[in-house]
């Protein structure tokens, strides 16, 4: 067993890019870690990794070895994941990532009733906007919508979600109500930084089927949505918002949804007529846990057709 625990180490080390990072997939402390590696590599009579101040890079025997071991460590973790659930609930800790708006305002109040269901799952939720790295971080399922998809991850998709461009009855009131994406030039207008890679998340619409972008100069920056949200609400400008996040304030007259069918041209059409497309996301189908699987049953029972 010392033997599993130190390749464990050399592994989860590699994969996370630095011995102390891989030390907190194991629990463990970083000097554990690296006694458990030095270990191993006295064994096997041969160097392993190459420790700098900046990185950490494998030597040519530890690219071999980690190619043969890598997979028996995961193994091994799937194996003792089927006998724990085995003959049982689903259990155990169950990491969850999501963006942080999206985890607000749609996991959070669907929570307790999933752990009422399931009182042996231990759940964490990683709320952020920043990509989300399901080995480094050791999360067993994300929720990310479509632009966010990463080759290699299993996609189901579990909601489409309107996009709704919101302003204040203030705002409008004082600056007017545009009818036509073009009179958006004209507007203070309220954009999201996208944190992952630091572009402006564009305003996009459907005409007749074409794709359009109007010119629009920011008035008002910010790479959370939840403060855009405030923004608009407190009469800044217009801002592009989820239903899940403007809904309630329209509903109560708070805000207003703009470029509705009903009061623009029929040259016309908003990209709210295009959805948010939300995935939930896993390594591989042998990540598919028992809880994993309860948690997906569940999110695609809950969500609503309609939001």
């Amino acid at each position: 067993m010392d033997t599993l625990r130190s390749i464990e180490s050399f592994v989860k080390a590699v994969q996370a890019g630095s011995i102390a990072a891989g030390a907190r997939l194991q629990g463990i402390t970083a000097a554990a870690a690296s006694q458990n590696i030095q270990r191993l590599e006295k064994s096997l009579g041969a160097r392993l990794l190459v420790r700098t101040t900046r990185k950490l890079a494998m030597t040519e025997s530890g690219e071999l070895y980690y190619a043969e071991v890598q997979p028996v460590i995961e193994a091994l973790a799937r194996a003792q994941s089927v006998i724990t659930e085995f003959h049982g609930q689903p259990q155990g800790r169950l990491k969850i990532g999501s963006s942080v708006a999206f985890g607000r305002h749609v996991l959070m109040p669907l929570m307790p009733a999933f752990t009422r269901n399931f009182p042996k799952v231990s759940i964490e939720l990683v709320l952020s906007d920043h990509s989300l790295d399901h080995v480094t971080q050791d999360i067993d399922i994300s929720i990310r919508f479509k632009q966010q998809l990463e080759p290699g991850l299993v996609a189901r998709k579990i909601a489409s979600v309107p996009v709704l461009f919101c302003a204040s009855p203030d705002y409008l009131l004082r600056k007017g109500t545009p009818s036509q994406p073009e009179q958006l030039s004209e507007h203070d207008c309220l954009m999201f930084r996208v944190p992952v890679d630091g572009r402006l998340l564009s305003w996009e619409f459907d005409r007749n089927g074409l794709h359009y972008v109007p010119e629009i100069t920011p008035s008002m920056i910010c790479n959370d949505i939840d403060s855009l949200h405030r923004l608009a609400v407190e009469g800044a400008g217009i801002a592009r918002l989820a239903a899940f996040v403007a809904n309630e304030d329209i509903q109560r007259g708070s805000l207003v949804s703009l470029f509705q069918t009903a009061s623009v041209s029929s040259d016309y059409l908003p990209s709210a007529s295009v959805p948010l497309e939300f995935y939930a996301c896993f390594r591989d189908r042998h990540a598919m846990t028992n809880k994993v699987r309860a948690f997906m049953d569940y999110l695609l029972k809950v969500m609503p057709d309609v939001w």
